[in-house]
């Protein structure tokens, strides 16, 4: 299987016109990632609230769009996302992202979502490497 970006991630793809277009900054040399986001009102569950399925995306995409930078092609296994306070429409979103563990065939990372000094969400990862075969 080889990984390409065709500009169609709903997190990150520009070209995708439904997405939600997040430009990530990636710090290879601290193999980190941050990025903004400013939910609108079509990304409600529930009156007021950012369902939590946007919020997982962004926590999911932070951690494999980290990976992929780095040049390790891989997607989520598993996640484990962690919800601390709703979020509104409007509010002002920091996302950020880390590698902490990488063997072979395993990466293990971590994600946030703060607005201010609030912790909105953290997800745990487990992401598979995914490498053409020889």
């Amino acid at each position: 299987m080889d990984l390409r970006d065709n500009n169609r991630c709903y997190v990150c793809g520009l070209g995708n016109p439904t997405g939600l277009k997040v430009a990530f900054e990636i710090d290879k040399a601290g193999r980190s990632v941050t990025a903004s986001f400013v939910p609108r009102d079509d990304h409600q569950g529930f009156e007021g609230i950012v369902h939590g399925g946007i919020l997982s995306a962004l926590l999911d995409e932070a951690m494999a769009k980290l990976a992929f930078s780095l040049g390790i092609p891989a997607v989520t296994a598993e996640i484990t996302v962690t919800f601390k306070t709703p979020v509104a429409p409007g509010d002002e979103l920091v996302i950020t992202g880390k590698l902490e563990k990488e063997t072979k065939k395993l990466i293990e990372a971590q994600a946030a979502i703060h607005r201010g000094t609030v912790l909105i969400a953290q997800a745990r990862a487990k992401l598979l490497t995914v490498r053409r075969p020889v």
